[in-house]
């Protein structure tokens, strides 16, 4: 194997050091003199206690993997904030804030002198002169002075006393809230934390992790605890030897990275453990692995500031740079809180290949979550995983192999996909009851993907008798691009019927099914809080065509065997493939836009009911370039380039009535049509100001203008309806426009 020297040795660039908090180091202090553990002079600290500081600085403990502090105190200072204990004794809360309790091992002074040379010369000052004061002393007259007015206020005494107890309870309290404020204000004055450049302090500990690896390398190696397998080429891992020479796992991960994983790694192997435990620790493991790599991102966006996963997406995507995590910083990858919840019945993990009949166990209920078509290349991407595990799996479950068994992963969109995928279903219905079910997630929106499942499900024996869309992705900074944000979950039953239909009967009813599963999804959800979003709809529209095509034992015009085993062109479209594309369209149509009259809806053209229905796509606020790739797909459109004004993904969105200026008009179908004259007349009456130019233009130029006078003012009413910033103009202008138009006569 590989030895670590041949780990390709990155450039440190820079470290982040995490600070501590100047009040909460202030407060440790005042309660460490009132203890006497500091004694009369608080700026000389124990010499023992200096020491055992300074030997533990210079082990960056925050994100980032690269530089030191410059010094041994601002390391000491990073270090003794990862080290905050929560154990510790008494907390201060300053204006409700509470704040970290300090560890008695720390050095006090050491740690506040460091942070106070990142203040001006007269904030340095003011915290000298607050540190001379007894703070716990002041809070304890506050209280004397507090209790004292409330016995004045409470007894029959003269009312000079209480006058003068209520003035002292004021003076300490008013001194107490300053001295407070003024500690936040210091506080806050200071970073949260400090970048510094590479020093030889960091390149000394970067040799000494390198060196501590050498020497456990071989046997941690031989034991498991750090990867040794080679890399398997592959579609995904073939670009990791291409692009940056890696040949072996362990290539991904710096000398430092693989000394504390398989530090981590050998303690939880080789604990006394009971097996669940064991196995919770490697997933800790395989999870620290996605956090702290050589291809886990450094996101440096103003007000984050942090280290990704490697797996945003699934892909083993190499980087120029990369950022890597301290110990402390792994915590939250390390430590899974999985919440308990009890299962009636018997459940057994068989890592088996789903078409062998010799090894599945019968069951009531399969869960299954298909390959789509090679979408992604899981037998590969699990590799990186598997290598931090591969050695301790036999050893926890007698059942299970240390590799991802490639060969025998279920991949392709060949008809030996397509076989494959139907020895798999049929399996696993000839492996449960009558009265079984299985439930199928899936979430592809091409429709030849949908009409291959068709096929298979069909071949395999199975009928769709329940579908459902659920919201199973939700927004975050980490989805990125095109992504489906519903899954649909198909529930399977044995196919109970032989009954035959034709085609032509079978059109009008998956036409009639789609529009029942919308309807039942609109009488949930909610108009000011949509649960389902358009996408959403059409995936459901897929799985609607789904449950009338199975239902029938045999569709004469469709042989299904030959068409599953049969190698079609690429540009060869499946004959269910039509079925289900009318399906879409039946959703696309039926999901008219808001504030837009029905009939007006079903008589636009198809460039023009995208574009009506992009608007009211983003004033819900989604701009994913995938929602206008479905809605093109479904209203049949082949080229919409020209109607966006921008394709970037999660930033798509079209063009306003200003952007297209006089722009295409006439040229195209969407050129000639309602839509493109109502938004020429925004455009000319927000350019000149006035309106009797665009309705000049209108009764001249738009073919039929007084048939569709009606139509007309009801887009320009939608278009004037946007509150979008980059609309604003042009609304308000539609909005003249419109009533013009509405009081317009011969």
């Amino acid at each position: 194997a590989p030895r670590p020297d041949d780990v390709f040795q990155e450039r440190l660039y820079c470290v982040r050091w995490r600070l501590p908090s100047l009040a909460a180091l202030l407060w440790a202090e005042q309660r460490a003199r009132t203890a006497g553990r500091l004694g009369d002079d608080a700026g000389t600290p124990a010499r023992d206690r200096r020491r055992a500081v300074v030997d533990l600085a210079g082990r960056p403990d925050d994100d980032a993997g690269v530089t030191p502090a410059r010094d041994r105190q601002r390391a000491a200072v990073d270090h003794i904030a990862d080290r905050l204990d929560d154990g510790a004794d008494g907390t201060r809360a300053l204006r409700g804030a509470p704040l970290s309790p300090v560890p008695d091992w720390v050095d006090l002074d050491c740690a506040i002198t460091a942070l106070v040379e990142g203040l001006e010369a007269d904030d340095q000052r003011e915290v000298a002169k607050l540190r001379a004061r007894d703070w716990l002393a002041e809070d304890h007259e506050v209280e004397e002075a507090r209790r004292e007015f409330e016995t004045k206020k409470g007894a029959d005494g003269p009312k000079s006393e209480l006058t003068t107890a209520a003035r002292r309870f004021k003076e300490t309290r008013d001194a107490a809230d300053h001295r407070n404020d003024r500690v936040e204000a210091l506080a806050g004055s200071l970073p949260d934390a400090l970048y510094l450049p590479v020093g030889d302090a960091d390149l000394e500990r970067e040799a000494r992790a390198l060196a501590l690896l050498r020497e456990r390398f071989p046997k941690w190696q031989a034991l498991g605890y750090v990867p040794s397998r080679a890399i398997t080429p592959g579609d995904e891992t073939a670009r990791l030897m291409r692009e940056r020479g890696w040949t072996h796992w362990h290539h991904l991960f710096t000398p430092r990275q693989l000394l504390v994983h398989g530090a981590l790694s050998r303690i939880a192997t080789t604990s006394s453990y009971e097996t669940a435990s064991v196995a919770a620790c490697l997933l800790g493991i395989g999870r620290i692995a996605d956090w702290d790599c050589r291809l886990t991102r450094w996101d440096s966006g103003p007000g984050k500031e942090l280290v990704n996963q490697v797996f945003y997406n699934q892909a083993l995507n190499t980087l120029d740079s990369f950022g890597g995590k301290g110990i402390t910083a792994m915590t939250k990858a390390w430590i899974v809180r999985a919440p308990l919840y009890m299962i009636n019945g018997f459940g057994h993990a068989v890592p088996e290949d789903a078409r062998s009949r010799a090894h599945v166990p019968c069951a009531d209920l399969w869960v299954t979550d298909p390959p789509y078509a090679d979408a992604i290349n899981y037998h590969e991407l699990s590799d990186f995983f598997l290598a931090w595990y591969e050695k301790h799996l036999p050893r926890l479950f007698a059942e299970w192999q240390g590799d991802s068994r490639r060969a025998l992963a279920v991949r392709g969109a060949d008809a030996g996909f397509r076989r494959s995928m139907v020895e798999c279903y049929r399996n696993l219905a000839a492996h449960m009851p009558d009265d079984g079910l299985q439930v199928v997630m899936f979430t592809h929106q091409d429709a030849s993907v949908w009409a291959d499942l068709a096929l298979i499900l069909w071949a395999a024996g199975l009928r769709v008798t329940a579908a459902w869309t659920i919201a199973t992705e939700t927004e975050s900074a980490l989805k990125e691009g095109n992504y489906v944000q519903g899954t649909v979950l198909m529930v399977l039953r044995r196919q109970s019927g032989g009954e035959t239909a034709f085609l032509d009967e079978v059109v009008p009813e998956v036409e009639a099914e789609v529009e029942r599963q919308l309807d039942a999804m609109l009488a949930l959800d909610d108009r000011d809080d949509p649960n389902f979003s358009d996408a959403d709809y059409q995936l459901a529209a897929y799985a609607a065509a789904l449950r009338v095509l199975t239902q029938y034992g045999s569709i004469e015009d469709i042989d299904v065997a030959h068409e599953l085993s049969r190698e079609r062109r690429r540009d060869e479209p499946n004959p269910i493939e039509k079925i289900i594309g009318d399906a879409v369209r039946t959703a696309s149509n039926f999901l008219v836009p808001a504030d837009l009259p029905p009939h007006l809806w079903r008589g636009l053209a198809p460039e023009e009911k995208l574009y009506v229905k992009g608007l009211d796509v983003e004033r819900h606020g989604d701009f994913r370039s995938g929602v206008y790739q479905e809605f093109a797909r479904g209203f049949g459109v082949r080229d919409y380039r020209d109607l966006l004004h921008t394709g970037k993904a999660n930033h798509t969105r079209l063009k306003t009535a200003s952007e297209f200026g006089r722009r295409d008009l006439g040229d195209s179908a969407f050129g000639r049509s309602l839509v493109r004259h109502a938004l020429y007349a925004v455009w000319r009456a927000a350019e000149s100001g006035e309106v009797a130019g665009s309705l000049t233009w209108l009764r001249a130029e738009l073919p039929g203008y007084w048939p569709q006078r009606e139509a007309l003012a009801a887009v320009l009413r939608y278009l004037a309806a946007l509150d979008a910033d980059h609309w604003r103009e042009d609304a308000a202008a539609a909005r003249l426009v419109a009533g013009a138009v509405e009081n317009d006569h011969v």
